[in-house]
């Protein structure tokens, strides 16, 4: 059987809440096994009252936790039998496992998945890539988003590769339209690293669409926004807060009076649908592309529907081959 494994102690919420969502997960879907990172006797004392298929479910103890206050890499050289990197070791070393989870340190886990896991044979870089609503049906990848504060073009050109195999193999989305962040939609727009990556990029026989501005992330426009991990943070960022700010600001009107108040109990099936599509995280984490397996990087806050999101992320792009696909656009490099 094919399993994820997940990082029980990893995130604001552990323990309690992510093993909440690995129990959701198997509910929801069949064909893989859950891997609980984590202390055996937390895990077994949780698990004790609970109705499951047990033959789904595996303990791996690990005794140790990485916090979000430590030092990444000096973490993941030092606490080896934490629940983080026990469980990326397994996801590197055993062939069952196609997918890891994990809402711990954000740092940790894309250090540990880079060392422990490895890359891609040919990634310079793997790239932090979170899928976004818009205004159409269609989703957002956005990459890189943190993973990589200093690129080069040649980076953001990788990125460009592996968010059109995403895209492509994951999303069914034919020949996505890619975007390049930049300060302005004109060819000449942006700094020395976007002039240099429109280039490449025009090149690349991807659909390239040219620059585009932050405005433009969320409009449906585009399948694939290209950016390096601190602009690309600033703006997933600022898509967070003016979410954040409008639903707050909603909620402020539309309670400030009566009549309001009744207009808005009629509305609030709306409201509510409305919310959904603007959490993002509620239909999982975010991909950490170009490691050579799957990695998942859930929120931190997330709770038991997040996880159980992430987790169902995790099968669902190792049943659509997304390393398969992403690997032969850097086979080439390599020979």
């Amino acid at each position: 059987m094919k399993k994820i494994v997940v990082d029980i102690f990893g995130g604001d919420n552990a323990p309690i809440e992510i093993m909440k969502g690995c129990l959701e997960a198997l509910n929801k879907a069949t064909g893989f096994g859950i891997v609980m990172s984590g202390d055996k006797e937390v895990i077994e004392q949780f698990l004790a009252d609970k109705k499951y298929d047990k033959s789904r479910i595996e303990i791996l103890d690990a005794k140790e936790v990485i916090t979000n206050d430590e030092v990444p890499t000096v973490a993941i050289r030092a606490k080896k039998n934490s629940s983080l990197v026990m469980g990326l070791d397994r996801t590197k070393n055993d062939s069952d496992v196609v997918g890891f989870v994990s809402a711990g340190s954000t740092g940790a886990v894309l250090a540990g998945a880079t060392l422990r896991i490895g890359r891609i044979r040919g990634v310079q870089r793997p790239a932090l890539a979170p899928l976004l609503p818009t205004l159409s049906d269609r989703k957002v990848l956005l990459i890189d988003c943190g993973a990589n504060v200093d690129c080069k073009p040649q980076m953001l050109l990788q990125f460009a590769q592996m968010g059109h195999a995403f895209m492509n193999s994951v999303m069914k989305v034919e020949n996505p339209r890619i975007g390049l962040l930049s300060n302005g939609t004109e060819d000449k727009k942006g700094n020395e690293l976007t002039h240099e990556t429109f280039a490449l990029l025009n090149e690349s026989g991807l659909n390239f669409c040219g620059n585009m501005e932050a405005r433009d992330i969320l409009s449906g426009d585009y399948d694939v926004v290209v950016a390096d991990g601190f602009y690309g943070n600033i703006a997933l960022k600022s898509c967070e807060g003016t979410a954040l700010m409008m639903l707050k600001l909603l909620k402020r009107e539309l309670t400030a009076t009566l009549p309001r108040k009744l207009a808005a109990l009629m509305l609030k099936p709306a409201f509510k649908n409305v919310k959904e599509v603007m959490d993002y995280n509620k239909s999982g984490g975010a991909p950490f592309l170009g490691v050579s397996k799957v990695v998942i990087k859930s929120h931190g806050s997330s709770k038991s529907d997040a996880i159980c999101g992430s987790i169902l992320q995790a099968w669902n792009f190792a049943e659509n081959n997304l390393i398969e696909n992403i690997t032969p656009y850097f086979s080439v490099e390599e020979q």
